[in-house]
């Protein structure tokens, strides 16, 4: 039996920020949240020097195609429930 991984990325605007030091704390909660709460690898993968871009990826590991789909829809309900970020970009994949 082969495990399915699924790669999930969003590109944020965070249209409040006025510094780096508020947007990485606001892109270190998200991250926080979205490993601690789905049990998943995340990491802000681009746009560490922008104050009001940011990159967020996670990874997930299943051994159904259909249950990482289903984890990957509700982590990006999560992210876009999120008031303090705009998502810009998104895109999910399985290998």
């Amino acid at each position: 039996m082969a495990a399915i991984v699924g790669v999930g990325r969003w590109v944020l605007h965070l249209p409040g920020c006025t510094s780096l030091k508020m947007k990485r704390r606001i892109v270190r909660g998200l991250r926080d949240r979205l490993q601690t709460r789905h049990r998943v690898s995340a990491a802000e993968t681009d746009f560490q020097d922008k104050w009001q871009k940011a990159e967020i990826c996670v990874a997930v590991v299943a051994a159904d195609a259909s249950v990482a789909q289903d984890l990957l829809a509700r982590l990006d309900q999560y992210v876009g429930s999120d008031p303090r970020v705009v998502v810009i970009e998104r895109e999910t994949v399985l290998y």
